[in-house]
């Protein structure tokens, strides 16, 4: 297939900027990936779309305040964005002016409460950089660092924990599981006392995200990867769901993507960690889930294909046709599609 298949047309001022007061006053359009048929509401009306024995799989991923503004020990304004850990107090990570970032090259972070170092300059053009610090590392991040917020947006954020799910507690993402945004507290307990069961994964949301394809065939283009995890308990709530005949319902591409890679010919799990680097597009045969919650995503993204290997392409673009004509909000901040 061609990343021209993917296109469609997306006026910029649907670009979400800023969250809504409310998570759960989102508006979803609700898509029959069988025939197509489209339906308008809102996402507090999720629980009235699913059923007793159905099940929710979320990515608990907490992004990491990876964006750390700073100087050269020379003088200098310089931008570092954490990548990987790699383990021994060093980050692979993107700079800027990278010019200005060879290896050698000393930083100051916060008065100097966070040192670093250039040590080495990789193929892809990241840096591998060593910090110095008193403590421990991640409550020095949080102190000093700023939610890492994707390219599209322009708006600074007011309240980080908006770019958080509610329910995030594994730190490690660049970047936020979005589909998740949308749900509160109070929305999860409505679901829960309806009967549907929740279960978590983890995968760690890199920037590689946003990388767009390249290639013309879509088949040529090199997936990035990602680190996930999948618990002892979240596959017995899994396999037991579809043992009972419920469905399998993915809150996001992520969590997506994490069954995925893990599930058996027969779509059960097993307790998995590991790096992975799926790429779903049309012509994928699903192993695990039978529907997803999602976002609208970027024109000839590999999330937009993710999307109509489910529900089919030209179902998938009749629905951000309408999404587009009716005003709905796209990406990250914006509105949400449950392919049922």
């Amino acid at each position: 297939m061609k990343k021209s298949d993917f296109w469609f047309d997306l006026p910029e001022e649907l670009i979400a900027q800023t969250p809504l007061d409310k998570r759960d006053e989102s508006r979803l359009l609700v898509v029959d990936k069988k025939t197509g048929a489209l339906e308008h509401k809102s996402f507090h009306d999720l629980p009235s779309l699913l059923e007793k024995g159905d099940c929710l799989v979320l990515n608990d991923s907490r992004v990491l305040p990876a964006r750390l503004l700073g100087s050269r020990e020379s003088g200098g304004a310089v931008e570092i964005l954490l990548l990987k850990d790699l383990g021994c107090n060093r980050w692979e990570c993107l700079s800027r002016p990278g010019r200005k970032t060879r290896p050698g090259t000393k930083l100051i972070f916060g008065n100097g409460e966070l040192k670093a170092e250039v040590k080495e300059v990789t193929e892809g053009g990241n840096r591998i950089v060593e910090f110095y610090y008193e403590g421990i590392f991640l409550e020095v991040l949080e102190r000093l660092g700023k939610m890492p917020l994707p390219p599209y947006i322009h708006e600074e954020l007011k309240d980080s924990e908006r770019y958080q799910t509610v329910y995030s507690k594994e730190l490690g993402s660049a970047a936020a599981p979005t589909a998740g945004l949308h749900f509160t507290n109070e929305l999860l307990d409505e679901i829960r006392a309806k009967g549907v069961k929740t279960a978590f994964v983890t995968l760690h949301v890199g920037l590689g995200t946003f990388r767009p394809v390249k290639e013309e065939n879509i088949e040529d283009h090199d997936m990035h990867s990602e680190f996930c995890m999948i618990p002892q308990e979240t596959a017995d709530i899994v396999n037991e769901t579809k043992k009972n005949g419920g469905r399998i319902i993915s809150v996001g591409t992520t969590s997506c993507r994490t069954l995925e890679s893990f599930a058996e010919e027969d779509g059960t799990l097993k307790a998995s960690s590991g790096w992975t680097d799926i790429f779903i597009y049309p012509g994928y045969r699903f192993k695990c889930i039978d529907a997803l919650i999602t976002n609208f995503h970027l024109p000839e993204s590999t999330l937009i294909m993710l999307v109509s290997a489910l529900a089919g392409r030209e179902n998938v673009l009749n629905a951000y046709k309408a999404a587009v004509e009716n005003r709905y909000r796209f990406f990250s901040f914006g509105d949400a599609c449950f392919f049922s």
